[in-house]
């Protein structure tokens, strides 16, 4: 046999087995989009650093998906908490033809951003947006793992109801879109657990107002076990303070925008003890209570810190989209979104799984209250 021949075939060998093996790996890239500056880059680096964790432990396991072994890439953009920036972060990760996003952060740049995905169809989760207006768009790429203010409102009227036995109830909003929405739906929650329910009075004022003599003095003569608020905790706290001054006794209750350590300062005295009740989106049952603590420990020894509020959001958020992408086994959007879409994953916070608009399944509150001027977990519910 000639040796000489029989080299150069062995190495045309070798190079083409090694091109296989190189065309065997699969680049995924999966885009994140949140503040990762501003007041809230610290939020917006705990959610990162949720998707971070789930991609690294992926790309530990060495997974095939269609026959590729895959090399999930993240893809980190700062859309600052701007909607303008927003559109532009995704816009450039279209561009970069990212295969799925997990983002954004807030209601008001999540929602912009959610047509330049669906435009594209790349499948988008946000961690944390709760407005209920991102999924009521009819844009089928478009997801959330928290409870909407639609959720939330329900959820307050049931403990409302149900746990404090209130009957009267005073409505005031702050005529926004979020503080009409979550008011709205609290009434429809505490007539639907109540026959005895009651409506005594409902009031209106602005989201810059500083003067609510008018409106209180006319809910005190009504003389409501629950004041409910539909607004923004620059406004409930200096109303809290007028409640104060008037002598009313009221439980006072609202939503995530006033479930905020900021309401303890703008509030002061007139704070009370176990008087405030608020809840935001998110929370563990006790079922599953300890897989949170498994991912807290594991979170904290990886990037030397505590979890801030939505990591576990965001690495279950990732984890679902992969599930996906394993179910479907490709990793293009197009064959990939309908198993998103009917995805029952279980993830560290929950059963992640979506109805027909894209909301998370039974999505989880915490309800708090404020004891020593401090906010105070009271229960998960969902």
């Amino acid at each position: 046999m000639n040796h000489t021949k029989l080299i150069p075939l062995l190495g045309a060998m070798a190079f083409a087995i090694a091109g296989n093996a190189v065309a065997a790996e699969q680049i995924v890239k999966i885009g994140h989009v949140a503040p990762i500056s501003g007041g809230i880059a610290h939020i917006g680096k705990d959610v990162e650093n949720g998707v971070r964790m789930a991609i690294e432990e992926h790309n530990a396991k060495n997974i095939v998906i269609g026959g590729n072994k895959i090399q999930f890439v993240l893809l980190a953009e700062d859309d600052a908490g701007d909607p303008r920036q927003a559109t532009t972060v995704a816009q450039k990760l279209v561009d970069a033809k990212v295969n799925g996003v997990i983002g954004h952060l807030n209601s008001g740049t999540s929602i912009p951003a959610s047509r330049i995905y669906h435009d594209a169809g790349i499948p988008q989760i946000s961690p944390a947006a709760t407005n209920p207006k991102y999924t009521q768009q009819g844009y089928n790429t478009t997801f959330r793992v928290v409870a909407n203010d639609s959720q939330l409102g329900g959820a307050l009227g049931r403990y409302a109801t149900t746990v404090l036995k209130a009957k009267n109830f005073a409505v005031i909003d702050d005529r926004t879109a979020y503080g009409q929405g979550l008011a709205s739906e609290f009434i429809k929650s505490v007539k639907k657990q109540s026959a005895r329910a009651n409506i005594v009075s409902q009031q209106y004022t602005t989201d810059k107002a500083t003067d609510f003599n008018a409106i209180l003095t006319a809910i005190k003569d009504k003389n409501p076990d629950v004041i409910f608020f539909g607004g923004l905790d620059s406004v409930a706290g200096p109303m809290l303070r007028q409640m104060k001054q008037l002598g009313i006794h009221a439980k006072f209750i609202g939503g995530d925008a006033i479930c905020t350590s900021e309401l303890v300062k703008l509030a002061g005295d007139a704070l009370g003890e176990g008087q405030v009740y608020c809840a935001e989106a998110g929370g563990v049952v006790e079922a599953n209570k300890k897989s949170l603590d498994n991912f807290k420990a594991a979170y904290k020894k990886k990037f030397n810190i505590e979890v801030q509020i939505y990591s576990p959001y965001s690495y279950d958020a990732t984890n679902a989209m992969i599930a996906a992408m394993q179910q479907a086994k490709s990793v293009e959007p197009a064959k990939y979104l309908p198993f998103l879409a009917k995805i029952n994953y279980t993830g560290v916070s929950g059963i992640i799984a979506f109805d027909t608009k894209g909301d998370i399944k039974n999505g989880a509150l915490t309800i708090y209250t404020y004891k020593d001027n401090k906010r105070t977990q009271v229960t998960v519910t969902k």
